[in-house]
């Protein structure tokens, strides 16, 4: 899954070269606060979660059971100054003696561990798209249309399906690439004549609607990007932030506009990583390098759900009695169904009550692993919360990997889909980019300029997509959960459905995502039509009554946390 940050430059980039107009959906015109996704309707006017309500009306003077969080994706800045207090710390490795101290197969792995990694300590950035990996595999089979091969079975249906995603794509992509290298001229033109007008190399929006001149050259340029950056979705966005973006993702394109027939997509995995992508057995590979240098999205994934609450920096989490365990498994390109499946069994053996999977893809070669990992988690109590993904598309009729449906025909029990919202102040009510479905999806959590940790030990910023939106209800999950820790992992993922509300404000028609203005019934987007609410979820949790769970090994010890 693409970083958030590229996914607001792709589309800022696609709105510019098609039709070169502001989009205003997510203008922050009027005020929202930067904790907007913590705040109430009633107090604050935005589509909250209640979260700074339920810890004063609520939760003041209870006590809490620290709760272990596995955040699967890119890594974790493990020095920031608002995660380094909450992350968890494996009580049975001593660190740095190079000896697999608790000997569970991973060597130093004090913070967890990363999939992506080589045994010299070099982790894999970036990773071919799974349709891609699934083309080159199945060609030498099919792309000879002569083939004798069955044409009727599976396998061939399959074919196609991937030989579709690639062939149009492609040509698609050659098309964009080309517009996009014009833009990128046009991007570099404007930058020059502004940073060379305001004497510093970095702007953003404000900065340019200050700029007042009689040169038409420099005015151009200042209306040119400030619709570019409008257009991103996040009008605060700085041109020393939307530079790197927009050059990986033009980098992405021209990737998916060469492949050729001589392109090796696992080449750089065998190179770094060097295990056997086909043998699910061969699973001690990677290294303890959580953070890396790629840790941008997981950073901001982590802070979401547990930055460290009224230490007086930064913003603050949703839940105040986590650890967050650190597992690198995604990539900038598509995880791997074998590194997805060992980061669960990975986190659920080292004591995680709840996995955050901020990723997903349309194809899942492997899906029989991730499915056995999911069994497995739901038999030792786990919850996994899993994003809806950021195609503006009804998952309960396209292909999003992983999801709740089994090959073996049974449906998942523990695992909670999520949607994208945005602040019901401003713009559109729900995220036009969020994936949504009537059976598939669970419920809607805020999406839209979340503001949390980024690296660099000091920094934060606001990113949007189902990825934020997911580690919103993580974080509500283990709110829950540390404070009535004798209820089930089915039972969590009740509460939180059975307490969503409908929108606030009474709306009942929003926009449907990817469908331009077109409207829907809100409580027709998710199973549960609603909002994940803390406060609510709270209050049914007070009600139930421990289920009695089959015991399936000792509990790992959790280590308490140091407030602020």
């Amino acid at each position: 899954m693409k970083s958030s940050g590229a996914i607001a430059v792709m589309a800022g980039c696609v709105a510019m070269m098609t039709a070169l107009t502001t989009n205003t959906a997510y203008a922050q015109g009027k005020a929202v606060p930067k904790n907007w996704h913590l705040l109430d309707y009633a107090a604050d006017s935005v589509y909250g979660t209640s979260v700074q309500r339920a810890y004063t009306e609520l939760l003041k003077g209870k006590k809490s059971t620290p709760i272990v969080v596995a955040v699967i994706d890119s890594g974790i800045d493990t020095l920031h100054e608002d995660l380094k207090s909450i992350l968890w710390i494996n009580p049975k490795e001593i660190p740095g003696n190079g000896i697999d101290d608790d000997k569970n197969g991973y060597v130093d792995d004090v913070h967890g561990w990363n999939f992506l990694g080589g045994k010299d300590g070099r982790s894999l950035k970036d990773d071919s798209d799974e349709a891609t990996r699934e083309y080159v595999r199945l060609k030498e089979k099919y792309v000879n249309p002569d083939s004798a091969l069955d044409h009727s079975s599976k396998e061939y249906a399959y074919w196609q399906k991937v030989s579709g995603k690639i062939t149009r794509p492609s040509a698609e992509s050659k098309t964009t690439y080309k517009a996009m290298l014009k833009l990128q001229e046009n991007v570099n033109k404007a930058s020059s004549l502004l940073t060379t007008y305001l004497h510093q190399n970095d702007f953003n929006v404000p900065k340019l609607d200050s700029i007042q001149t009689t040169d038409q050259d420099v005015m151009v340029a200042k209306n040119f990007m400030i619709r570019l950056f409008n257009s991103t979705g996040d009008s605060t966005i700085n041109y020393a932030d939307f530079k790197p973006e927009f050059e990986e993702y033009i980098e992405d394109l021209k990737k998916k506009a060469e492949i050729s027939d001589n392109y090796t997509p696992n080449a750089k995995r065998a190179d770094i990583v060097g295990d056997n992508i086909n043998d699910i057995n061969d699973k001690y590979y990677g290294n303890n390098d959580v953070m890396g240098q790629f840790g941008y999205h997981g950073t901001h994934v982590s802070g979401i759900i547990a930055a460290a609450r009224e230490n007086g920096v930064g913003m603050d989490g949703v839940a105040d009695n986590v650890r967050i365990m650190a597992v690198k498994a995604v990539p900038d390109g598509d995880e791997r169904d074998k590194d997805v499946a060992l980061a669960i069994r990975y986190a659920v053996d080292n004591g995680a009550r709840i996995i955050n999977m901020s990723f997903g893809k349309s194809f899942s070669p492997h899906k029989e692993w991730v499915d056995a990992a999911f069994k497995y988690a739901a038999a030792h109590n786990v919850l996994l919360i899993h994003a809806a993904g950021n195609d503006g598309k009804n998952v309960d009729s396209t292909d999003n990997f992983p999801n709740t449906d089994f090959l073996d025909g049974t449906t998942a029990t523990n695992v909670i889909t999520v949607g994208a919202s945005s602040n019901g102040k401003t713009g559109a009510k729900v995220a036009s980019f969020s994936n949504y479905g009537k059976r598939t999806v669970d419920l809607f959590a805020p999406g839209v300029q979340i503001y949390a940790t980024l690296p660099g030990g000091n920094k934060y910023g606001s990113l949007s997509g189902t990825s934020m939106a997911c580690p919103v209800v993580a974080g509500i999950a283990a709110l829950v959960w540390s404070y009535y820790p004798d209820l089930s992992a089915e039972q969590i993922k009740y509460v939180l459905l059975k307490s969503a509300q409908p929108l606030p404000d009474g709306t009942k028609e929003v926009n449907k995502p990817g469908a331009g203005g077109q409207m829907v019934p809100f409580a027709d987007l998710s199973a549960t039509g609603g909002l994940v609410n803390a406060y609510d979820a709270l209050k049914l949790a007070s009600t139930l009554k421990p289920e009695k769970i089959e015991k399936l090994g000792k509990k790992p010890k959790v280590m308490k946390i140091k407030k602020g």
